[in-house]
């Protein structure tokens, strides 16, 4: 899975450039991942902000492309993300195992949900990495540097003991 390829796929699409005519000042604000390693359940998301009306426009690439309005909860303005990143997900796999590897983690990964966001003036994946025996791990990848920049594995269990003391 390639970024590059499915964003190519996305401005060439009917649907698209009938939205950037319409939809001229909005911009990709957020992309959404899902790799799923156990079944067929992958999924591709770029969001749009339009400024006007501060609305997000999402286009589903599952079953080709699906334009969807999603809620602005916040209604704040949405960070600018460059369009033209290139992330290779066999690469960010790659990582995600090597660090597992150096941490002593052996568990098997099932699923990968990633979102790639403007955080603090720098663009990052930020995600969760469920792996087996009910295990995740929260990370972020830095994708200028192309660096890990936070590995944190957690427990279905300390959840649940998170959820209990509130």
């Amino acid at each position: 899975m390639n970024l590059k390829f499915y964003f190519e796929k996305l401005t060439n699409s009917e649907e698209f450039k009938k939205f950037a005519k319409e939809s001229p000042k909005a911009y990709l604000c957020s992309a959404f991942f899902v790799i799923d390693g156990e079944g067929k359940d992958n999924k591709v998301h770029f969001d749009y902000f339009i400024p006007e009306g501060k609305k997000i426009i999402s286009f589903q690439m599952e079953n080709g492309i699906k334009k969807e309005e999603l809620e602005n909860l916040n209604s704040e303005v949405q960070e600018k993300i460059s369009q033209a990143q290139d992330v290779d997900f066999n690469e960010i796999e790659s990582m995600i195992s090597k660090r597992m590897e150096k941490n002593g983690i052996s568990n098997k990964m099932q699923k990968i949900i990633l979102s790639i966001q403007n955080y603090k003036g720098r663009e990052i994946l930020s995600g969760t990495v469920f792996i087996s025996m009910m295990g995740m791990i929260k990370i972020q990848i830095d994708l200028k540097k192309k660096e890990i920049i936070e590995f944190e594995k957690k427990s279905f269990m300390d959840i649940l003991n998170i959820v209990k003391k509130k």
